[in-house]
C-alpha cells in the first residue's frame, strides 16, 4: 500500500516531537556531593497584618508565610486531571542537606503519586529515617504565572533549583481546600508544603 507522503511526514514529525520531549525530560547527571546544604528559609506571617487572599483562577490563596528553598528534585510529578489540576499542576519532591548527596541518595527510591510520594530504601537506611523525612519534602508547587507554570513542568530529576514565593492555604469556590504545611517536621496527609512559586532559579 502506497502510504500519502502527508502522512509520512506527520508520522515522522510525531517521532521527533516525541524524542525532543523524552530528552528534554530526562534525568541530568548531577555533581558529587552535598548539593543543596542549607535548610529552606521561612518567615511566618502570624505576627504580621491579615493579608487578603489573592485570586488566582477559581482559587483564593491566603499567604502563611514566605518560603525560599535551595534543593535537588528528587522527583517530578505532572497532573492534568485531578481535583488540583487547574491550580497545581506539578509536585515536586525535593531534598536539601543530605539529602541532595548522590551518596545517600544512591541507596534509596523516590516515589511520587496521588499528591503524596515516598522514600524506600533495602536493609538499612543510608540515614536514620527521621533525618531522610526532615531534609526532604514535597512540595505542591503553583506557579505564579504561565512562564513558570512551563518552566516546573519542565523541571528535571537531579537538577538543583531555588524556589521563592510564599507557602498558602487555598479555597476554592466549591468549597475545596488546601492547608500548607508550615514545619519540616510533620508526614503524612497534610504534610506537604503548598508553595505559590514566584521565581525560580536552576543552579
Amino acid at each position: 500500500m502506497d502510504i500519502p507522503l502527508w502522512v509520512r511526514l506527520g508520522a515522522l514529525a510525531l517521532a521527533m516531537t516525541g524524542a525532543y520531549g523524552e530528552r528534554r525530560d530526562r534525568p541530568v547527571a548531577p555533581r558529587a556531593g552535598v548539593l543543596a546544604p542549607a535548610e529552606p528559609e521561612q518567615l511566618d506571617l502570624v505576627a504580621a497584618p491579615p493579608q487578603a487572599p489573592v485570586a488566582q483562577g477559581r482559587w483564593q490563596l491566603t499567604a502563611r508565610a514566605h518560603y525560599d528553598i535551595t534543593a535537588r528534585v528528587l522527583g517530578r510529578e505532572r497532573y492534568r486531571l485531578d481535583a488540583l489540576a487547574d491550580l497545581v499542576p506539578v509536585d515536586l519532591a525535593l531534598g536539601w542537606g543530605p539529602m541532595s548527596d548522590d551518596r545517600v541518595l544512591g541507596s534509596l527510591r523516590i516515589d511520587q503519586g496521588a499528591r503524596f510520594y515516598a522514600v524506600h530504601w533495602d536493609a538499612e537506611p543510608p540515614l536514620p529515617p527521621a533525618e531522610i523525612l526532615r531534609h526532604s519534602a514535597n512540595l505542591h508547587a503553583i506557579p505564579a504565572d504561565r512562564a513558570l507554570a512551563d518552566r516546573l513542568w519542565h523541571l528535571r530529576v537531579g537538577q538543583v533549583v531555588r524556589l521563592t514565593g510564599e507557602l498558602v492555604d487555598g479555597a476554592r469556590e466549591d468549597g475545596a481546600f488546601l492547608r500548607t504545611s508550615l514545619t519540616r517536621e510533620d508526614t503524612g496527609a497534610g504534610a506537604c508544603e503548598v508553595m505559590r512559586v514566584e521565581t525560580l532559579e536552576v543552579r
